[in-house]
């Protein structure tokens, strides 16, 4: 079922951010936790097979011995899944010398008089088990659609008896078992004889009077025909150190499980669905372990305005019940509560005019605040109209630099995983009854969680990284989405037009290249026959339902074997995207004529910020397509222009000051161009002779590096023979041995401590370094690399930022303060709007303190452009 399940679901899309595959993991538990839900048994087991030697390879060497070997993204991921199982408190079994099945075979002869048994398999000899008492589930479609298979329904589609089966399938044989079958025996004639002839021994002891053909393949193979019997019957008599009795369901470990999802970076769907199909205690720790560790929360009915006044000045955990999204905000509740768990929860509708006044005068000033994800607070608070002010924790943020890469930050979630404790879910449509304290158990939740994050935040040295960089950015970041930026949408839309035309063209040319005029591009299946069939194209990776269409394939496919079809599918596909970009940035503009982007701190584990809604990552940044697509992004009314600066070469500066490599820091020191001043080292050549292509080379070598590039890879990219691209990299490194060392040495460091570290004490965790799987240790490698690297990138930027916010925001001119403001920080790029009459003193602010954010060994380099829209002003 595991196995199924690896191919049920895509590899690529289940990973940890440090490359341990989960796909078997994530698509077997799914599956486990719908069967209990839908059977609710009360005892259960699951077999493993061992490995492949077993007593019916001693009997017959060919058994299942054709099947290849499991695919490497697979292995590693069983024992992850017998984890899982032990934390859930299933019993899981294994023999030596036999198979799963037989395990199986055995509980369910020794159950099925006092028990109705289910057994849930994707192999059919099991039907041999099947009778009144004994149900085999077998899936027909993935691992989602199981039948049922009971004695009438195997009657019914095999017209056999499940004892007669093991009959029909030793005659039939099994290709999937390397079990020979009779020449010109099909499952018609099998099924015929053995209902004829009532079973096997019957048949045998009646060779004689089969006719023709058939009956000498037959007589000539008896033999064969016993051993297969022999081999598929199940042994139902073994030794087991648990009988039935045993099995029944136990109360799973709740935290271990929360855990070991956590490390699998799975979300908390999964673990609620397969939690709540098994017992727990639900309580996560003993009643009066609580009672010592948390005074009991008092929720305090005197109005709000006398509350707040009585704990002036003091540190006070707020929760807000409402949407959090930029320019569209909306706050319905609060909680609010302090260091000795005295709490207030107000419905914000109700509030008399005075507690209104006060709530405002304390959200706006600077006495500490400990909100979760203090940005989405902020929108909701200013649909409102307060502006929140002061805040002294974002217990979100911090749960993500300790464990960064978790596929979420949501405050049960944190509380979960830092102090082992449930909380229950705020509903949306709450009604704020005297009895209702889920409000303030979130805000006594955040209490408790900002004072354990800051020890453990303080423990790894990364407090600093959390006050002086991540918090300040929360603000800057929120007023940044709440202003968005100046859309002009007839450019969107008549570019969606034009790409529209373009998805239509290319795919009428790709079919009237096939002769297919109801061909659809976007349908694997429909794909496949063309390309493997009717074109007969070398076949791609192959998958449970056919060959790999996927882009990366058909990228290699087309790149070894050009052929206009592939071309026209490429196009298509590349328009398609284009066509779904342009349509998102339409639909996100709001009514003030601006998209409000969200900008993500807490979702990539490099420290990279993220955009979503519209994604403004995803806008090509070289292409033509992708500078009109800039072009529609313009000044707004009242603003002179638009502003952009980024950093020159950010990562590979990075990399010069990390690996000290002094041929790397003289060419910056110099300001020779990088890749001439390379190229002319690796290739041996003066720097005016570094022709486009060798400069094209060894650009695609110096950044391939930041991201753990091999040399098989540089010769994909490059389009050159492996040989060639190991040359290159030899060369390189033999001229740039400092980046060698740095690189080697970056790797062991972080297999030693199990983490790598930016220049700012940013930690990336890594244990996938040590796996026994060799893809996910070499996707952590590659990770390893390009953490310090990426992540010091990103790091300095957000320094950046505050700097510029700050100077922008305490500058003044002829008296007044600079309207100039920030829009966007797109990869290494920040966009500003500037005021009429600023523009000169934006732009020296922007690149003075772009330029002041670090001291490297190597200078910083910044471009800055102007122009009406965003396109013009780049540089």
């Amino acid at each position: 079922m595991a196995f199924r399940a690896f191919y049920a679901l895509p590899v690529e899309n289940f990973s940890t951010s440090g490359g341990q595959h989960t796909n078997a993991v994530y698509g077997f538990l799914s599956m486990f936790a719908n069967i209990l839900a839908d059977e609710k048994p009360t005892h259960v087991a699951v077999a493993f097979d061992i490995g492949r030697k077993t007593f019916r390879t001693e009997r017959f060497p060919e058994y299942k011995a054709q099947r290849e070997s499991a695919p490497e993204e697979f292995k590693g991921q069983v024992p992850i899944i017998q984890d899982v199982l032990g934390d859930l408190a299933i019993v899981t079994l294994t023999k030596e010398n036999y198979e799963a099945d037989d395990i199986l075979a055995t509980l369910t002869t020794q159950a099925q008089d006092d028990y109705e048994v289910i057994i849930v398999t994707g192999d059919r000899d099991y039907l041999q088990l099947v009778n009144d008492s004994v149900t085999v589930l077998y899936p027909t479609r993935g691992v989602s659609t199981l039948t049922r298979f009971t004695p009438e329904e195997v009657e019914k589609k095999y017209g056999l008896t499940p004892a007669q089966y093991p009959d029909f399938a030793a005659l039939r044989g099994d290709p999937s078992d390397n079990l020979p079958n009779i020449p010109g025996v099909g499952e018609k004639t099998a099924t015929k004889w053995i209902v004829q002839y009532g079973d096997l021994q019957s048949l045998i002891e009646h060779a004689e009077e089969i006719k023709g053909k058939v009956g000498d393949s037959f007589r000539e193979r008896i033999e064969q025909v016993q051993l297969n019997r022999e081999l598929t019957q199940m042994v139902r008599d073994l030794e087991l150190p648990v009988g039935p009795a045993e099995l029944e369901l136990k109360p799973a470990d709740v935290n271990a499980v929360a855990n070991a999802f956590d490390d699998l970076e799975f979300g908390v769907n999964l673990r609620e669905r397969v939690l709540a199909a098994v017992p727990h205690d639900g309580a996560l720790i003993e009643e009066e372990d609580v009672a010592d560790e948390v005074a009991e929360l008092t929720v305090d009915q005197a109005p709000l305005d006398e509350w707040l006044k009585e704990r002036e000045g003091q540190g006070l955990a707020l929760y807000v019940v409402g949407t959090g999204v930029p320019a569209g905000g909306d706050a319905q509740a609060v909680g609010i509560v302090d260091k000795q768990r005295q709490a207030v929860t107000r419905e914000l509708g109700d509030l008399s005019p005075a507690e209104d006044a006060a709530l405002k005068a304390w959200i706006e000033s600077d006495a500490p605040k400990y909100v979760h994800s203090a940005k989405a607070t902020w929108h909701m608070l200013r649909g409102r109209g307060m502006t929140l002010s002061g805040i002294a924790h974002d217990t979100a943020i911090a749960a993500y630099l300790l464990r960064p890469g978790q596929r979420t930050y949501d405050l049960a979630d944190v509380y979960q995983r830092h102090l082992q404790r449930q909380l229950a879910p705020v509903s949306e449509q709450m009604s704020l009854l005297d009895e209702d304290t889920t409000v303030v158990d979130s805000a006594a939740a955040i209490m408790e969680l900002a004072a354990k994050l800051t020890t453990e935040l303080r423990d790894i040295d990364s407090y600093e990284l959390y006050a002086d960089l991540e918090l300040p950015l929360v603000t800057i970041l929120a007023e940044m989405e709440e202003n968005g930026i100046a859309v002009d949408v007839d450019v969107l839309q008549n570019q969606q037009k034009e790409f529209a035309e373009k998805v239509a063209a290319a795919e009428e040319r790709a079919r009237q290249l096939v002769d297919e005029p109801s061909l659809n591009l976007s349908s694997p299946k429909q794909l496949s026959v063309v390309l493997f069939d009717k074109l007969d194209l070398p076949k791609t990776k192959k998958t449970k339902t056919g060959y790999s269409t996927a882009a990366k394939e058909i990228e290699a496919l087309a790149a070894k074997n050009p052929h206009p079809f592939l071309d026209e599918l490429l196009a298509h596909r590349e328009y398609q995207k284009m066509k779904s970009t342009l349509e998102g940035l339409i639909k996100s503009v709001g009514e003030d004529g601006r998209i409000h982007t969200t900008f993500n701190q807490t979702v990539t584990s490099t420290g990279r910020l993220s955009s979503t809604d519209p994604n403004l990552q995803n806008i090509p940044v070289r292409t033509e397509a992708g500078r009109r697509i800039r072009s529609a992004f313009t000044v707004g009314e009242g603003y002179e222009c638009l502003l952009t600066a980024d950093y020159s070469q950010i990562e590979m500066r990075v990399m010069a000051h990390l690996s000290e490599d002094p041929g790397l820091i003289e060419a910056y020191k110099e300001g020779e161009d990088l890749h001439n001043f390379v190229g002319s080292r690796v290739f041996d050549v003066p720097i005016d002779e570094v022709t486009p292509e060798l400069r094209r080379r060894v650009k695609a070598m110096s950044y391939g590096l930041v991201y753990g590039l091999s040399a098989y890879g540089l010769s994909n990219q490059l389009g050159i023979p492996a040989g060639e691209a190991k040359q290159i990299m030899e060369n390189y490194f033999q001229r740039f041995g400092g980046v060698k060392r740095y690189l080697d040495k970056v790797v062991e460091q972080a297999r030693r401590d199990g983490y790598t570290s930016t220049i700012f004490g940013r930690r990336r965790y890594l244990p996938e370094l040590n796996s026994d799987n060799r893809v996910a240790r070499e996707n952590a490698e590659r990770a390893a690399l390009n953490a310090p690297i990426q992540g010091t990138a990103a790091d300095i930027i957000k320094v950046a930022m505050i700097r510029v916010d700050h100077a922008l925001s305490t500058t003044t001119l002829a008296g007044k303060p600079l309207a100039s403001r920030v829009l966007l920080q797109v990869h290494d790029e920040l966009v500003v709007e500037v005021a009429p009459g600023e523009l000169e003193q934006v732009r020296t602010i922007v690149e003075e303190e772009m330029d002041r954010a670090i001291t490297l060994s190597v200078p910083l380099e910044v471009s800055a452009g102007t122009g009406k829209n965003w396109d013009e002003a780049a540089h």
